[in-house]
């Protein structure tokens, strides 16, 4: 069994909603050293606030793309174990596919190139349920088809294929983990790639409507993002997991509109909805077994969606309130 205590370990995307818990996570556990490596096109300086009272926290702001850099880093921090946690939201599939395809494949490849030069010793790949498409059977294991519907899911489901190919061909020390679909605080609540919950809570607190698209009836497979953070390291620590695809979710299948009204609920609001079109290309359920992740790692989510959803938007609301005091310039710069 491998220990992250005392390891040197990269996290691409690590400014991000979950790259950030799982910076804080590895640092927390003891981990020699955690380095970091952003460009900030949804990460967050602020994210990283708890990651950064640690000396032993490293950031550098680059693209993971770029196999120069990657390979500086990896030399200079003596980087033995690397966390893949970079890509671009699903939505920018709407806006610039051709991107939304690449950044997942040519991130993918220059860490599987630095892998087989040895720069470092162990990549731990994190995937998209996205991969799969619309469930052809629920709840969906590994075996399920890949289909994917977007671009961003093409990009994930092209870049598993490599990953795999590579552990196959090389039998380089590889694991690859699948999330359903993760929420919890950080997750970003701005602008057109925002994230359904933290949209529709800031919505809500500045005089909005929440926004249904299509009948509300698809359904998604919601993980909290410390049950997601806890499953990666068992990922790492267990050894059994390489060379495996393993999915993360909670087995429980849950409507649009049902996850709205909860946070009316939460909320106090009874008003109206907007209603749009369906979105292009949306998935229309996704239901996750997760029993491989309980033979193989042990794993079982700890927070069920009630309470992950009172947590999440605890965290929104008094983030909003932090803003109302302070003013959204200060908040951004990380006060």
């Amino acid at each position: 069994m491998a220990d992250i205590k005392g390891k040197s370990i990269l996290v691409t995307g690590g400014a991000g909603f979950i790259g950030s818990h799982l910076c804080d996570a590895l640092l927390a556990g003891g981990a020699a050293r955690v380095v970091c490596v952003d460009n900030f096109f949804l990460g967050k300086r602020e994210n990283l606030e708890e990651a950064f009272k640690y000396d032993n926290f490293v950031f550098y702001r680059d693209d993971a793309r770029n196999f120069g850099v990657l390979q500086a880093v990896m030399e200079k921090e003596k980087v033995e174990v690397v966390y893949n946690m970079a890509t671009i939201a699903l939505n920018y599939s709407f806006f610039n596919p051709f991107d939304a395809y690449m950044v997942n494949v040519e991130i993918a490849n220059t860490l599987l190139e630095l892998l087989k030069i040895g720069a470092y010793k162990t990549l731990i790949h994190t995937s998209s349920s996205e991969a799969y498409g619309t469930a052809r059977y629920s709840p969906m294991d590994e075996k399920h088809p890949i289909d994917p519907t977007t671009p961003y899911a093409a990009g994930k489901a092209a870049a598993d294929l490599m990953v795999h190919s590579f552990y196959k061909v090389l039998g380089l020390d590889i694991s690859i983990v699948r999330p359903f679909n993760n929420y919890g605080p950080r997750q970003n609540a701005e602008g057109v790639l925002a994230a359904i919950i933290p949209a529709t809570a800031r919505r809500i607190q500045e005089g909005g409507r929440p926004v249904v698209e299509g009948d509300g009836e698809q359904t998604r497979d919601f993980i909290y993002v410390a049950d997601t953070v806890r499953a990666l390291i068992l990922a790492y620590e267990r050894e059994e997991s390489r060379g495996q695809i393993i999915n993360l979710g909670s087995g429980k299948d849950i409507s649009i509109n049902s996850l709205l009204q909860g946070i009316c609920d939460y909320m106090g609001y009874d008003g109206e909805w907007d209603h749009r079109p369906a979105r292009t290309s949306d998935v229309r359920n996704l239901c996750a077994d997760s029993g491989l992740a309980k033979r193989l790692l042990g794993f079982e989510p700890e927070i069920d969606f009630r309470e992950g959803i009172v947590r999440t938007l605890d965290w929104y609301s008094e983030l909003q309130r932090g803003r109302e005091h302070f003013g959204e310039s200060e908040v951004c710069r990380g006060i």
